[in-house]
């Protein structure tokens, strides 16, 4: 065990869960009204970083400017069609596997975190039957900087009343390890991130966390 970690962070979304689905079909949307071309190629550059950092991206190539108010605006529709996709959720979105290693890590007596850029991270967490399960919830409604920046990880940490170091975090995305990296946290990765050079726990499942504690 590693004995020196007393707090494990979780990114939501590609971790807990999987909502990618419900992001790509609602900057879909929102792309094909404004006549932009969107892909499954773009949307992986989407993943880690912010709503608004992600509209830029999927803006990089459209030939006119949008004003701040029109970007706020195409914020809110994607933001909007994205929440009546997460409404359907269910607890029957939260897998077996999941729910039982983070019962049995919480009976090694180990504090858990969510450490989401989501401004939508409570809600999500509520559909699936975790809203009052983790110790602390750090998410895009009290941070500044979006991942790879570590402050919704710091945050996160500081609720659990640990140092970075005294933390792990597990992410799915590179940009998440980054953030963990530069905060000086312990790092983990699951699917895209598993293979990532800064990655120190690679994961094959959610459970292959109980090897590690």
């Amino acid at each position: 065990m590693e004995s020196n970690i007393r707090g494990i962070i979780f990114d939501l979304d590609g971790v807990i869960c999987f909502t990618d689905i419900f992001h790509y079909q609602a900057w879909k949307k929102m792309a094909d009204n404004e006549g932009i071309e969107f892909n499954e190629k773009i949307n992986e550059r989407l993943r880690g970083v912010s709503r608004a950092e992600s509209l830029e991206i999927i803006l990089e190539k459209v030939s006119r400017e949008y004003t701040p108010e029109e970007k706020a605006s195409l914020m809110v529709q994607k933001n909007n069609m994205y929440r009546e996709l997460l409404a359907t959720m269910t607890t029957a979105d939260l897998s077996d596997e999941v729910k039982n290693t983070l019962d049995t890590l919480r009976e090694k007596g180990l504090k858990l975190a969510i450490g989401s850029s989501s401004k939508n991270a409570k809600f999500i967490l509520q559909q699936i039957g975790l809203g009052d399960y983790f110790d602390a919830v750090s998410d895009g409604t009290n941070i500044q900087r979006s991942k790879p920046d570590p402050q919704v990880f710091l945050m996160a940490a500081e609720m659990l009343g640990f140092a970075p170091e005294e933390c792990l975090v597990v992410e799915d995305a590179e940009a998440g390890i980054d953030a963990a990296d530069a905060g000086h946290f312990h790092k983990a990765g699951i699917g895209p991130a598993r293979n990532y050079g800064k990655t120190e726990f690679p994961l094959n499942s959610f459970a292959d966390l109980l090897q590690i504690f």
